[in-house]
Order: C-alpha cells, then structure tokens, then sequence
C-alpha cells in the first residue's frame, strides 16, 4: 500500500481544549468540524486526535471506560461519523488514539473481573499479597508509588503501571487480544485511517519477579519491548490492520535507537513510526521534572543520531505530555515570534513526518500558572507528593513541577 503518511503533516488536536461548540467550558467534535475548513488551508493531511471515548477522567480521557462509544462531553457516535465524512471532503485523515495497556477501572471488564465473573477473571493482572502481606513485588509506577493496588471485592492486587484508576490489561490472555482486534476493526470499519498507539512498547509483563532498585520506574526490565510485545504489535498488523489502507504511530516510552529499529522496521511488520522522547531531554537529569544546563551539542547529537540510523522518524516538538516548545527550548518573551519561527523550521526541515500540536502554530507558550493547586494533572501532583517526601524545598517544586507539568499544553486553543 502507499505510504501516504509520509507525504501530509499531522495535526493533533486535545479535544478537550481545541474548540467548544456549546458553550460548556470543553472542547467537543462539533467544534472539531467546525474548524477543518481553517486546518484544510493551514496544511493539514492527517487529524490525530487525544481519547474521546467515554472516561470518567482519571488521566484526562486516558482511563477508557467504553472503547466504543463517545464521551457525552465531546458528543455522539453520530458526531464523530460526521467528522470522519466532513474531514473526507477536505482529504484530510484522521487517527484515533489506541490506549490497551490499560483501561480505566470503570470499565465493564474490570468490574466483571473484580468479581472473578467468566469470561473476564483474568483479563487484569492479579495476584495475592506476597507471603508476609504486602505487594506482590517491588514495581514502581511512572505516576510514582507502587504499582499495585489491594482491591478489597477480589480479595487481590492488580497491577496499574500509571494511576491506579488505569489497571493493566492481561496481554498473556487470548480474549484480551480478541477485544482489541474488534476495538480496532470497529473505528476502521467507522472511516479511522490509524492509530496513534499509546505506551505501545510495555503492554507484555515477561514476568513478575522484583525489579532492580532505581530511583524511579522500578521493574521496568521486565515489561519494556519484550518480545512478546512484538508478537502482540505482529498479530495485530498481520489479523487487523494490512487489511486496511492505515497506518500506526506508537508512543515508545523510553526507547532506545535498537530498539525503535525493532519496532519500525519494515519487514517486521510492526509499528510505521514512532515517538521517542530523547530529544526533548537534553535539558533534564530525571524525567522532564529536574532540569539541568541546555547543551545546543546533546540536541544536535540527538537529532543525528535518530536521523541517520531510523528509515523514517516521527517529528514532534510538542503534544499534550510536554510543556510548550518556545518556553521549554526557546525564549517566551522578548524574542518570543524568533523562537518560534526557528523551532518550526528546525522540526519542518528534518526527514520524517512532521507533527503539530494545536496552538503550535500560533507559538503557543507555557501557561503560567503560579501553584501546583492550579493544576488537573494527576502526574504533577504525584511528583509534587514525592517530592515532599524526599524534603525538596517547596520552591525547586514549584519552579520544576510548573514548567514541566502536562497542564502547560492542556490549557485551551488560542
């Protein structure tokens, strides 16, 4: 099939914060269409958009709790058919967001499996305490703490890699694999032309044994691009998507260059593209929370790197997980409109496809906000309460958590 994703610039857009069509204070689809004859003239081939299923909003929509269906606040079924028809007539695309290494602990199934209800008792991943009482092992979350969580109807723990309202779905489970093919073939069926495939690269747990002491994300060893994850990413190309004109972008949390060769590699018939995150790090000891001197040289190391030894890269310098690129790399004051000109001749001028987060365009900047209280995010409070444990003074939390946080991108389209 052509690969028409290398050739069109993607546009993501938050629903939530891109445009309010009835005057609710949130985002929806009907304001989505009634934007695309603008993004249609500013260049836009390709809509991804961030989770408008329904979601009791845990993780801003990345709690799934009905795979198939709207969340009333962004509207209809019949709202996002109008949409996929409506962006067809402009020969623009559109890419859902795919979220299955979790759902949201609202979901059917999980409530089903809390009470071990055939056929979804071990959809999830449970185990009883370890002998002694305590958690099963020694895993820790990428929203901080353990990753388990004592769920008192089961009578066992479940594993939730981010908030505990977003337990891991049981990838070893053929029903499982079964479920998401038709969650896929019902969106591709409705006019999607892929997916933007969230934490792609740590769906399969290879084992549950304790991981080796870190600082952070402990037990990471025994989930991050295990092969059996590449047999899951196989299977779903091989059953589901080649028979479809579509593509898949995943977000590949803390790849490296062998093994994103693994993953997008043609022959292996895994992912097309995918996110890395390398780039926007060279400024950061851990994470995008302690900061460190910008070195214009680790940039360019990056960038070389990544453009020389991957066929073809997915470019991006922002979406809704990163603070605004001109506050994070630029100058969002006096030499604010050259900043942004130059960080979208840089991304725009590499080889790949470019991505554009809304309010990129317009050199959208952090959003100042001055306390933590201000902030939704349930990452950044996370972080904040970690680190207060370790005694940091409130001053270095305010100042790296507020620069740093997912908020800064969620606030809404100018």
């Amino acid at each position: 099939m052509a690969q028409w994703w290398k050739d069109r610039v993607i546009y993501q857009i938050y629903p939530r914060s891109f445009q309010d069509s009835n005057d609710d204070g949130i985002g929806d689809i009907p304001g989505i269409i009634s934007r695309l004859e603008e993004l249609s003239k500013l260049g836009v081939g390709i809509l991804w958009l961030s989770p408008v299923y329904c979601s009791p909003d845990a993780d801003n929509g990345y709690d799934i709790s009905d795979y198939m269906d709207i969340d009333p606040k962004f509207g209809t079924l019949a709202d996002m058919d109008r949409l996929f028809a409506e962006a067809q007539k402009r020969d623009i695309k559109i890419i859902m967001d795919l979220v299955i290494n979790h759902t949201s602990d609202e979901h059917e199934w999980f409530q089903k499996s809390r009470r071990r209800e055939e056929p979804y008792t071990d959809y999830y991943i449970w185990k009883p305490a370890k002998e002694g009482g305590g958690p099963p092992n020694n895993w820790t979350s990428f929203f901080m703490g353990s990753v388990w969580e004592w769920d008192e109807i089961r009578g066992e723990y479940y594993l939730h890699l981010f908030d505990k309202k977003q337990p891991d779905l049981n990838w070893r489970n053929p029903r499982v694999m079964a479920e998401v093919k038709d969650i896929l073939r019902f969106w591709l069926d409705r006019g999607a032309a892929g997916f933007r495939c969230d934490v792609i690269n740590i769906l399969y747990k290879t084992t549950l044994a304790d991981g080796k002491k870190r600082v952070a994300i402990c037990g990471q060893e025994h989930y991050k691009s295990q092969e059996g994850n590449h047999e899951i990413l196989r299977e779903l190309r091989r059953d589901v998507l080649d028979s479809y004109d579509c593509f898949t972008v995943g977000e590949c949390v803390m790849v490296d260059l062998e093994e994103a060769r693994q993953l997008c590699e043609p022959g292996r018939r895994e992912l097309d593209m995918l996110f890395y995150f390398n780039h926007l790090e060279v400024d950061r000891l851990v994470a995008r929370y302690i900061s460190r001197p910008f070195s214009a040289k680790r940039l360019l190391d990056v960038y070389t790197q990544w453009q020389t030894k991957l066929d073809w890269n997915a470019l991006y310098l922002e979406n809704h997980d990163q603070p605004r690129i001109v506050s994070h790399y630029g100058d969002d004051g006096k030499y604010w409109a050259q900043s942004a000109k130059m960080l979208a001749t840089m991304e725009l001028t590499l080889r790949g496809t470019p991505f554009i987060y809304e309010g990129q365009e317009l050199g959208m900047t952090n959003a100042g906000f001055q306390s933590v209280d201000e902030l939704n995010d349930v990452e950044s409070h996370n972080i904040d309460k970690l680190m207060r444990s370790f005694r940091i003074p409130k001053f270095l939390r305010r100042r790296w958590i507020l620069t740093a946080s997912r908020d800064n991108a969620r606030t809404p389209m100018q």
